[in-house]
């Protein structure tokens, strides 16, 4: 069992002056952890989810921006800084930065994402200071030399190669366009060829300084540690950067979706050789802070989360038309996306497309079955479980709960708002969102018959 605790103290100064909110979020019990959270001078949360049974330690910063907040000329920014601060900082070259963390067998990596970036190091606990170290120094200290941003320019070109040679990959921002148009949220996470070439180290360095104040930071790890030791390590990393420092701090504006393109009918079709099509059939989703998110999260599951789903059995094992077929949902702060995928051969799409399609207005005129609904709510809890093994899922959860949230669930809290999901709340979410009019995105060699019938298809 975790319980919740709103205990608050605040440390002051000799002055009086408040120098730090603490709080004890989740009280860890039967081998769940204690979750604590400090916000320091300036803004900076730091939150922690301490496991002493553990030996290993994963610390991140995740930076509240992410690709959603960049212009169109801007496309491909968040990215590319994310690659640049592993280059150097004042105190480090980007083979000390490297070397310090394989040198204690440690991991390193980061991920740009539409609404948010994150840096992190996974390491033994009791080189925990180095990652606090080596991580706020590329934070904080990042040198963005012109010399480094013309060497990365040919790496992040190479990346979108790398990506537009996957069409599997490719067909997910195909998709995200044809949902979303040339929006934000449209526009693809890497940039393009044209935008990446166009950024200058000083368009970067304005961009990294604009999004990466102590405001829109959010300091996050879980293991074997000590919440005390880390706040006062993360904050002295900052102080020495001069971090906390900062009285001209952009404020974050809420992320306004309403001029967002919602297309219902659209197809988008790449023809490229390839030995596979690649389809995905979707519709509008929910935002993440919508309430319906776990009646969706067993809707999602029942239809395409696993082998014993519908979209697996009618597709794959009853008619073997294609290795891999899914649906996920992507939720951001004020929309959200519902897809199907699959990948088959080109002489099979008319026929896969058609049973997706027969599938998502069977379930939305009719509904689930009870057994489909317990299942995939089984089904959900384990995997929600599973998925929190290590101290990597861990830093990961209490960081994006603080980020996009401004709240912490404990797991168990969790599972009991998933088992508590009605059959009748799946039923009604299903004639909500699979009652629409769905788009199409294809990618593959394609004719143009199949071309035409595709279109007709979503009609």
């Amino acid at each position: 069992m975790t319980s919740r605790s709103s205990r608050t103290t605040a440390r002051t100064s000799s002055e009086g002056r408040a120098v730090a909110r603490t709080q004890t979020l989740l009280k860890g019990t039967g081998g769940a952890g204690t979750v604590r959270k400090t916000v320091l001078p300036g803004g900076l949360r730091v939150v922690t989810e301490t496991l002493p049974s553990v030996r290993s330690v994963t610390f991140g910063i995740w930076a509240n921006v992410g690709s959603r907040d960049e212009t169109p000329s801007l496309n491909g920014a968040t990215h590319y800084l994310e690659h640049l601060l592993f280059k150097g900082t004042r105190e480090r070259s980007a083979l000390d930065i490297s070397a310090a963390i394989d040198e204690v067998g440690g991991e390193m990596n980061a991920f740009t994402a539409k609404e948010y970036t994150c840096y992190y190091a996974r390491v033994l606990d009791t080189d925990l200071p180095l990652a606090i170290d080596v991580v706020c120094d590329m934070l904080t200290g990042s040198l963005i030399e012109p010399a480094d941003v013309d060497a990365e320019r040919g790496v992040i070109l190479e990346e979108i190669a790398m990506t537009e040679d996957d069409p599997g990959d490719c067909v997910h921002d195909l998709f995200a366009h044809t949902m979303l148009g040339d929006t934000p949220l449209g526009r693809p996470v890497l940039g393009s060829v044209d935008t990446v070439n166009d950024l200058t180290p000083e368009r970067i360095r304005r961009f990294y300084k604009k999004h990466y104040d102590p405001t829109r930071l959010v300091v996050a790890a879980a293991g074997n540690v000590d919440h005390a030791k880390v706040v006062r390590m993360v904050r002295a990393a900052f102080e020495k950067a001069g971090a906390l420092d900062r009285t001209d701090a952009t404020p974050v504006a809420p992320r306004d979706g309403s001029r967002t393109i919602r297309t219902a009918g659209r197809v988008e079709l790449l023809n490229r050789r390839s030995e596979q099509a690649h389809v995905i059939l979707g519709v509008p989703g929910l935002a993440r802070t919508d309430d319906r998110r776990w009646a969706m999260g067993v809707l999602n599951t029942a239809l395409g989360g696993g082998m014993s789903s519908r979209l697996f059995q009618e597709v794959r094992e009853k008619r073997g038309l294609a290795y891999s077929v899914y649906s996920y949902t992507s939720g951001y702060a004020d929309c959200g996306l519902f897809g199907v995928y699959a990948g088959c051969r080109p002489n099979q799409v008319d026929d896969v497309l058609k049973i997706c399609r027969d599938q998502l207005d069977q379930v939305a005129a009719e509904g689930l079955t009870d057994d489909e609904i317990r299942r995939a709510i089984g089904q959900l809890r384990g995997s929600t479980v599973l998925g929190l093994e290590d101290t990597g899922a861990l830093m990961n959860r209490i960081g994006k709960s603080e980020l996009c949230w401004g709240a912490q669930m404990s797991v168990d809290d969790m599972l009991a708002r998933i088992a508590a999901v009605t059959p009748d709340e799946v039923r009604e979410l299903a004639r909500d969102v699979l009652g629409q009019r769905p788009s199409l995105s294809v990618i593959g060699p394609l004719k143009d018959r199949q071309a035409a019938r595709l279109h007709d298809a979503v009609a």
